[in-house]
């Protein structure tokens, strides 16, 4: 299947893996320290912040990817700056479609990972602090190993939720070939000319593989990682 690619195929598909790893890598630890905040922490603001963390999860994906062109684009607030400061660029580039991803995938891993700190019993946290631990020592040393398979778990979700991300990553991004064009985009452009089909469904069969190898790694990895930990 990998072999009948064309170039032009398989740039989207290293397009694609490129652009979820580093939408995975990058949002991580923010997904972790978010998580934290929601699942521990009480401050005024929470619920506003809680509904932030979400709304990706609610708006149409276009509404984000022009959210996004605003914030980030060359003319926008954000964007502007970092274009003139650090010579970043978003808009209409491969890191674009990485922030895309990474915003439209940060709900699913920052649900998950709560969800495997609230499962944690605070009485171990309460022990270790009166102990004289610190409470970052403490993260780090008990809530963490703890939470590392709801870790992973968020981890792969962000990374399927980054390769199948499409309407907020067009808007944002447009769909140039060989430069932002990802596989979910050259399915769409296969589809809009008359005879690609067969490059559409194929491009399709190899998503499928990706989606299915991901899903096995995180069942291998959050199984080893758990055996370890009841060890």
């Amino acid at each position: 299947m990998l072999d009948a690619l064309t170039p032009a195929e398989w740039h989207a598909l290293t397009l694609s893996l490129r652009v979820s790893i580093w939408a995975t890598l990058v949002s991580l630890p923010l997904g972790i320290l978010t998580a934290h905040a929601l699942a521990r922490w009480d401050f005024r603001g929470k619920q506003v912040l809680n509904g932030l963390v979400h709304l990706p999860l609610i708006l149409p994906p276009v509404v984000t990817g022009y959210l996004l062109l605003l914030t980030f684009g060359r003319r926008g607030y954000v964007g502007q700056l970092l274009d003139q400061w650090f010579g970043i660029v978003f808009a209409f580039h491969w890191t674009g479609a990485a922030l895309a991803a990474g915003v439209m995938a940060f709900p699913l891993m920052v649900r998950a990972i709560r969800m495997a700190i609230e499962a944690v019993d605070t009485r171990l946290e309460d022990a270790a602090a009166t102990l004289g631990a610190a409470r970052p020592w403490v993260f780090l040393t008990v809530t963490l190993p703890l939470i590392l398979p709801g870790i992973l778990a968020g981890a792969i979700l962000a990374f399927a939720k980054a390769m199948g991300e499409f309407g907020a990553t067009i808007t944002f991004v447009s769909n140039i070939p060989g430069q932002t064009q990802t596989l979910p985009s050259a399915i769409y452009a296969y589809l809009q000319v008359p005879g690609g089909d067969v490059q559409a469904f194929r491009l399709v069969i190899v998503a499928i593989v990706v989606a299915m190898a991901a899903l096995w790694l995180s069942e291998w990895v959050s199984r080893a990682v758990a055996r370890r930990i009841a060890g």
